[in-house]
């Protein structure tokens, strides 16, 4: 009996169809407005919205090294949900040191407002952070907040 090569290629097609991942669509920022500036609102957080779609205010601008993409990064921060629900924090900056180029899309946008010293709140729509595909125990498409303390910049 011959062997069809095309039949050898059906498991291969059937593999490869099973471990593609499906695409996703990213959230629109104007969807989350409500709920950031609800956020903000009970907070106490007087905000700055920049173009980009992320919501600011300034605790202190610093006064050393301004940050940009290659720079090494220095900071303490906690992260939580808009519900209030902490899901990360860093209390000492020594763990830190990462390139702002690496950390996500707000961060890039946001840190770089502040200088050597300075602290910031930040808070990010979904499709600035880890977007429609969520991250570790970060849900798809969920806004974040972020208390960012930038102690030094390399």
């Amino acid at each position: 009996m011959k062997n069809n090569p095309l039949f050898l290629l059906i498991p291969f097609f059937i593999f490869s169809s099973c471990t593609k991942e499906k695409g996703c669509t990213q959230q629109d920022p104007s969807l989350e407005k409500t709920a950031i500036v609800d956020f903000c609102a009970s907070n106490t957080i007087t905000y700055t919205q920049d173009p980009s779609g992320i919501f600011y205010q300034i605790i202190t601008p610093g006064t050393g090294t301004q940050p940009t993409t290659s720079s090494r990064v220095f900071m303490y921060y906690t992260g939580k949900y808009l519900n209030g629900t902490i899901f990360d924090q860093l209390s000492d900056p020594t763990r830190s040191g990462w390139t702002l180029s690496s950390l996500i899309e707000g961060w890039k946008i946001g840190i770089p407002l502040i200088k050597k010293g300075g602290r910031i709140k930040l808070i990010i729509p979904s499709a600035l952070a880890y977007g429609c595909t969520g991250y570790a125990s970060i849900p798809p498409n969920t806004p974040l907040y972020f208390d960012v303390t930038l102690t030094d910049v390399q």
